[in-house]
């Protein structure tokens, strides 16, 4: 095994004590906390992926984070309401066991599109499908435009925007500002009880540790050379007979898949679903989170959504008058002394002469010079051959 790959085990291995250990150090309130932290932490590794590897930088991975806990939300609250409303004048009256939002808001019969829920089969496939596969295809209509870098941005950026709208503006089926909340079991079990939300911590955690791995076989995969490839000279990867718009929409859907299943267990851990996870703002930070835990490593941005989360909880709890200046502070000193992240600064400790290793050795009598053993045969990002 390399010393890279046995690196990366051990940063693994490391990574999955610390968070068996969160139960055993922290209090229950503190332990829902780490679990709602970690929810984030899946569109943070598929914007890794996406971003760091991909190179296509996505502001709208709220939208799918939104869905995943929307699906969720509705076969909760379908539960929820099919277990207070049987027997009642509301279910005799409409027919039918509607949640009480819709009731608030006159609703006398649950849409089509929300009966599907109350099957468990058909929630887990929405959340593992619906997502992935509309990023799919409007990552691969975009691309195959040739339509990217900002633009593309900007358009995830407005389809996270214009989903929030709708989910405020739609208050009869989807809960408007509010959301959907207070549903309290799952398949008939109290999700609300300590215990419970401990064995969910501990399979919110195998899920998130199972996706970082299934993330790095990617990537050393022929697909995730194709991948990087296509990030540094994408015009060469298409002169060679490959269609990137097909790996562009695949990483996309990758990307949002994660984002899904981290709002699928953020609706289970906090019992919300809600368009403030959805829109701009929630976008951003998951940004924010790869970059701070370093954009190319995977799980560097695990810490990354752990510190940032953690920080925004400190400050606030001690400093409520000033907290958001002070996260400010913290995003601008990491862009500016670590742009690379928390993952580069572990690097710069462990091998603190790979950048001299790098440069260049003195110029033969050819005048070229003679590149490092650890120095690729050509510079891919700014295309300048050896």
């Amino acid at each position: 095994m390399s010393a890279g790959r046995a690196g990366e085990l051990g940063g693994l291995l490391l990574l999955a004590a610390l968070l068996a250990a969160v139960p055993l150090a922290l209090d229950d309130f503190r332990q829902q906390l780490a679990a709602k932290y970690l929810c984030y932490a899946f569109p943070a590794v598929g914007l890794v992926l996406l971003w760091g590897y991909g190179g296509i930088l996505s502001l709208g991975q709220g939208l799918y984070f939104g869905m995943g806990s929307y699906f969720m939300a509705m076969f909760l609250k379908l539960e929820a309401a099919s277990q207070t409303n049987t027997g009642s004048a509301l279910s005799q009256f409409y027919g039918s066991n509607l949640p009480d939002f819709m009731v608030w808001n006159s609703v006398e019969v649950l849409p089509w599109w929300w009966r599907p829920f109350h099957s468990l089969s058909f929630t887990v496939a929405a959340i593992l499908v619906i997502p992935p596969l509309f990023a799919f295809l409007l990552a691969y209509a975009n691309f195959r435009k040739r339509v990217g870098g900002v633009y593309f941005s900007i358009i995830t950026l407005a389809l996270a925007a214009i989903a929030s709208i709708v989910i405020i503006g739609q208050q009869g089926y989807t809960g408007g500002v509010n959301g959907i909340t207070d549903f309290k079991t799952f398949l008939g079990v109290d999700i609300l009880s300590n215990g419970v939300k401990r064995v969910l911590y501990f399979v919110t955690v195998g899920v998130l540790l199972a996706s970082v791995l299934v993330g790095r076989s990617l990537l050393a995969s022929r697909t995730g050379k194709i991948l990087v490839a296509i990030r540094d000279r994408e015009d060469r990867v298409r002169f060679s007979g490959y269609n990137p718009a097909t790996f562009k929409a695949f990483v996309f859907a990758v990307a949002a898949l994660l984002a899904s299943l981290g709002g699928a267990f953020f609706a289970l851990q906090e019992g919300l679903a809600s368009p403030s996870l959805v829109g701009i703002v929630p976008s951003i930070e998951m940004v924010i989170y790869a970059a701070v835990g370093g954009r190319l490593s995977l799980i560097g941005t695990v810490y990354g959504t752990l510190l940032v989360f953690s920080a925004k909880t400190f400050f606030s709890e001690n400093f409520p008058e000033i907290w958001l200046y002070l996260l400010g502070t913290l995003f601008i000193l990491v862009v500016m002394f670590l742009p690379t992240g928390l993952a580069g600064l572990v690097e710069r400790v462990r091998w603190p002469h790979a950048r001299t290793a790098k440069t260049p050795a003195a110029a033969p009598a050819s005048g070229r010079p003679v590149m490092s053993e650890v120095e690729p045969p050509v510079e891919v990002r700014s295309g300048r051959p050896a």
